[in-house]
């Protein structure tokens, strides 16, 4: 029997690593983090223990590159998605795409992308990974087609926005519902709310302003006239009409029936 070629081999262990990174994101979903073993990860993925270290320094670091590869995964068949985005509109909407396969994540495996923000925000921080960059690069490629003159700046951006979003959808005690959350990015971005993939329209939250307009910003509110001199209209003391001057000083006016 001869041997396997370089190249068969470096697809047996790009399998191997693959299943180790769905049993993962699997088992982490299923059980939680705490409960799930670097043994339990190798028996779901049908491989050696030994393997996983091989491949991975320790559990934090797999988890990262497992939910990363999955972000990846469904970005990548949600800008795949027939029919493909084309013409002039295509940018507005493979960003609608992306904002929405994001969210639905939040929405939809809420026990795993909980863990994943959670570890992020641990000593170890944001880990570098192959798969990390793959998710960057989608990313990027997206502001790209929508217009960005500044990709790296804006990327960097819209990765905070999403990551923002996701630790509202899943703060616990306080969860903000994940239509809304899309409503206020399509309005930052100016998407028209039918783009990418809407929520039921029984989510409670409004659709953004027609046409996708961003929101401006508020006016400063108008000087007061100034007052007018001593001995003119308008100076002078008050007509007492009956409202309790000390009243007034000290809060708001109570309404009276």
């Amino acid at each position: 029997m001869s041997p396997r070629s370089a190249s068969v081999n470096e697809e047996l262990r790009r399998r191997s690593q693959q299943r180790l990174l769905q049993a993962t994101v699997d088992l982490v979903d299923e059980y939680g983090y705490e409960a799930t073993t670097l043994a339990n990860i190798a028996d779901r993925a049908g491989a050696a223990r030994g393997l996983v270290s091989y491949y991975f320094p320790g559990k934090r670091q797999l988890l990262q590159s497992a939910v990363h590869r999955l972000m990846h995964t469904e970005l990548a068949a949600a800008l795949a998605r027939e029919p493909v985005p084309t013409g002039d509109d295509a940018g507005r909407e493979r960003l609608a795409r992306a904002i929405d396969a994001i969210l639905g994540l939040a929405r939809d495996r809420p026990r795993l992308m909980r863990t994943h923000m959670a570890g992020i925000l641990q000593a170890e921080g944001f880990i570098q990974c192959a798969e990390q960059q793959r998710l960057a690069e989608l990313l990027r490629e997206t502001v790209v087609a929508y217009g960005s003159d500044d990709p790296d700046t804006d990327y960097r951006l819209l990765r905070a926005l999403l990551m923002g979003a996701v630790v509202a959808v899943l703060l616990p005690g306080a969860p903000m519902p994940t239509a809304r959350l899309r409503a206020e990015l399509f309005h930052r971005y100016g998407l028209d709310w039918e783009l990418g993939d809407p929520p039921p329209s029984s989510d409670d939250a409004p659709e953004p302003p027609a046409g996708g307009a961003p929101r401006q910003k508020p006016a400063p509110p108008a000087s007061p006239p100034p007052a007018p001199p001593a001995g003119q209209a308008g100076s002078g003391p008050v007509p007492d009409n009956g409202t309790d001057a000390d009243a007034e000083a000290d809060g708001p006016a109570v309404s009276r029936s």
